[in-house]
This record gives structure tokens, C-alpha cells and sequence, in this order.
């Protein structure tokens, strides 16, 4: 059964099909059925996308089918040559008035998924979001935004439903995926310091929470400290963003830095700690793996 809006929820429905059904693809597709929009649903592995069924969405056999009809079209997939395949095979589905939303993480790649949106006719807002799978299941993301304003208002509803703001960054498609490049660079490094300062803690016969304690509501602590030291110090196997996610990413993000002229130093020495993690077996575990680097 599907479950009921918040109360005081005033926005008109909108029929939503979300490409990719992920760890944050589903949890976002949950928040717009508890907000009563109607929801397609089409996976890559189907058995991905079935469970949404028992929530009330409608699960497509393809992504053509998924988009047929719909008001937005919410991309959610590893990276931009993903979503170019997808959108190709979605083209058959698509209206004059279809929005496209694309919110996977592709980096400046973003051009080329916008010259295929430009060659299907379709309009295409760029929203990567902010936020791991705790946020998205409590519909808690904030959404980076950019595109043309007169999409707007077909993709505010969306928006509303799956995050807790929204941080509209410019006019220009692009520009919100470039943000989200200097956001993970910070999310990357911080979760990789973190890492280095629980073994320097064990390394030097502390108990690492000693260290979460002492930064504790100064001006150097972060949320994240808590949650992520915790995660390394813990036998909890749950996986909010993983380390080859973040692998990914910051391979982006590094590519972007260097045709820019930006210092990759700390960027390559990041990236290494979380290539080492992978190296030793822990790609598809928790980004908080990192800390075996260390």
C-alpha cells in the first residue's frame, strides 16, 4: 500500500519515472509515492525495481516504457555513459513537454548527456544530489540544480519530495554537476582524514573515540566525524556510499582539476587511500573502508 503524504502536502501529483533503482534511485522513488505522485520504475536488474511494486509503483520492462507518459523522467545510474545508453532507449517514451532530471553523478561529462537531451528534444535539468542512503530514504537530500527556469515549476514537485532543499545554481546546464564535483571533493577528503586519524589514534594505544570526543561541538568538528569514525570502529556492514563510488568519483574530480588548472595533489593522495582500500577487497563496502588504507 502506498504510504500517505506528510500532511500539509500541497503539490499537484506528477507522474515521475525513475531510471535506476539503486540504493539511492528506490529510496527516492519511495519519497515521491509518499508523496502521492505516481511512479514508474525501470531497472537495468529487475529485481532491483520489483520490490517497488509492493509500494505502489508501476515497474517498466524497459526505459521506454517507463517514460511513456510521463511528467519528469528521473535519471539515477553510475555514470554518464549509462545514462546516455538509457536516455537512447527512453527516447521512444518521451513527450513534447517530458522533463528530464538527471541526477547521476557524471562530472563534466554532463555536456554529453545534453547534447543527447538536445538531440531527442527533450528538456533536461542537471540535479545531482547531496546525501548517501539515509538521507534519501528520509527524502532529506539536497538537490543541486541548474537548467533552463522555465523547467522549473514541472520539477519542483520532484524536488520537494526527495530532498529537504534545494540549491538552484545557475541558468546553465552543467553547472550544478560542477558543484557536485567540489562537494565530493570535500566529502572524499573528509572521510579519508577521518580514516587516517582513527589509526593514528589505534596507532599511538587510544581509544579512537577519545578523538571524536575532544573535536566534539568545536569549530573543527562535522557531523561526519561521529558518523564515520563510528563506522570504523564498529562491525557494521551497511553501505551508505561505497568505496568504488567514491573511486569513481574522484577520478571525475580529478579530471576536472587538472583541465582547469587546479592542484591535484591532495586529490591523487585521496584517491589512493580509497584505491588501496579497494585494492585490498573492500570496493563494495562503505566508503568508511577507507580507514584500512591507513
Amino acid at each position: 500500500m502506498r504510504k500517505r503524504a506528510p500532511t500539509g502536502y500541497r503539490e499537484a501529483m506528477t507522474t515521475v519515472a525513475v531510471l535506476g533503482t539503486g540504493k539511492i534511485g528506490a529510496a527516492m522513488a519511495r519519497q515521491l509515492m509518499a508523496h502521492e505522485h505516481d511512479v514508474r520504475v525501470w531497472n537495468r536488474s529487475e529485481d532491483k525495481a520489483k520490490p517497488l511494486a509492493d509500494d505502489g509503483a508501476v515497474v517498466a520492462a524497459d526505459p521506454a516504457e517507463a517514460a511513456r507518459g510521463a511528467d519528469v523522467v528521473l535519471v539515477v545510474l553510475f555514470d554518464a555513459d549509462s545514462v546516455v545508453e538509457v536516455l537512447e532507449q527512453a527516447a521512444a517514451g518521451f513527450g513534447e513537454e517530458t522533463v528530464v532530471v538527471q541526477s547521476s553523478t557524471v562530472g563534466l561529462d554532463i555536456s554529453r548527456v545534453a547534447e543527447v537531451a538536445d538531440r531527442l528534444g527533450v528538456g533536461l535539468l542537471d540535479a545531482p544530489v547531496l546525501g548517501t542512503r539515509g538521507p534519501a530514504e528520509q527524502g532529506k537530500l539536497t538537490v543541486l540544480a541548474s537548467g533552463d527556469p522555465s523547467l522549473r515549476r514541472v520539477a519542483d514537485p520532484v524536488f520537494k519530495a526527495v530532498g529537504a532543499r534545494t540549491v538552484w545554481v545557475g541558468d546553465e546546464v552543467g553547472a550544478a554537476s560542477r558543484l557536485k564535483l567540489v562537494c565530493n571533493a570535500w566529502v572524499g577528503s573528509i572521510t579519508a582524514a577521518i580514516g587516517q586519524s582513527v589509526a593514528l589514534a589505534e596507532g599511538l594505544g587510544l581509544d579512537p573515540q577519545l578523538f571524536v570526543d575532544a573535536v566534539s561541538g568545536s569549530a573543527v568538528d562535522a557531523p561526519y566525524v561521529a558518523i564515520k569514525a563510528g563506522w570504523m570502529t564498529s562491525d557494521d556492514d551497511s553501505v551508505a556510499f561505497d568505496v568504488d563510488g567514491v573511486r569513481k568519483d574522484l577520478g571525475l574530480i580529478t579530471a576536472a582539476a587538472e583541465g582547469h588548472g587546479v592542484d591535484t595533489r591532495l586529490l591523487q593522495a585521496v584517491k589512493g587511500a580509497y584505491d588501496e582500500a579497494a585494492e585490498a577487497g573492500h570496493g563494495s563496502e562503505d566508503m568508511a573502508a577507507v580507514r584500512s588504507a591507513f
